[in-house]
């Protein structure tokens, strides 16, 4: 019974994480955010590896859903302190979106928000997006909106490691293998012992 409720928990999270995953990689797209487009994809598999490994019982495959959480922590982390300018980090450089000029979409669609553009766009680079100078009146700023995801994702990503290593405990736990060579299968003193098939 314990081992089934321990399951269920990671199934749940890892349905949870790709659920918010898809609405971020949704937006990310949108707004053509390139560096997180690629590591939600990674992301994305990882939920399957994690999922699959909790409903058929692979300790393999959530082993390795354990360990890309602690990775995608520490992503999210970087996008924390990246929105909040910590350090050097500057949430206008081109950094996430690779050098392409694009924005957070929730710089000017975000709930209220009206963006101001420069209506003298000649010294611009014409093959960048246009960037609005100022957005007014938005209930929540884009950088909150990008921490508050990311805050998000760090929430689940360690109840995925919760659920991992519990289940993880669980299945190394119950092992149940049994060596009837006891390893040496070239002995000439131990006989291979066969089931008895009816």
């Amino acid at each position: 019974m314990g081992s089934c409720t321990r399951r269920h928990f990671l199934l749940s999270t890892c349905f949870l994480q790709m659920i918010t995953i898809i609405e971020r990689q949704v937006f990310d797209f949108l707004g053509y955010m390139w560096a997180p487009i690629f590591v939600n994809f990674f992301h994305i598999l990882f939920i399957i590896f994690g999922f699959y490994g909790a409903y058929h019982f692979r300790i393999k495959y959530i082993i390795t859903y354990l360990i890309w959480n602690f990775l995608w922590i520490g992503w999210n982390s970087f996008l924390i302190c990246f929105y909040l300018n910590v350090g050097t980090l500057d949430r206008d450089s081109d950094l996430l979106n690779l050098g392409t000029g694009s924005y957070s979409w929730f710089e000017v669609n975000g709930y209220g928000c009206k963006a101001t553009y420069n209506t003298n766009i000649t010294s611009e680079d014409p093959f960048r997006p246009l960037r609005p100078e100022r957005v007014d009146d938005c209930l929540l700023t884009y950088d909150i909106v990008e921490v508050v995801h990311s805050g998000v994702q760090c929430i689940l990503a360690f109840f995925g490691i919760l659920g991992a290593i519990l289940i993880s405990y669980i299945f190394l736990d119950e092992d149940d293998r049994f060596d009837f060579m006891n390893g040496d299968a070239k002995s000439p003193q131990h006989t291979v012992v066969h089931p008895i098939v009816c």
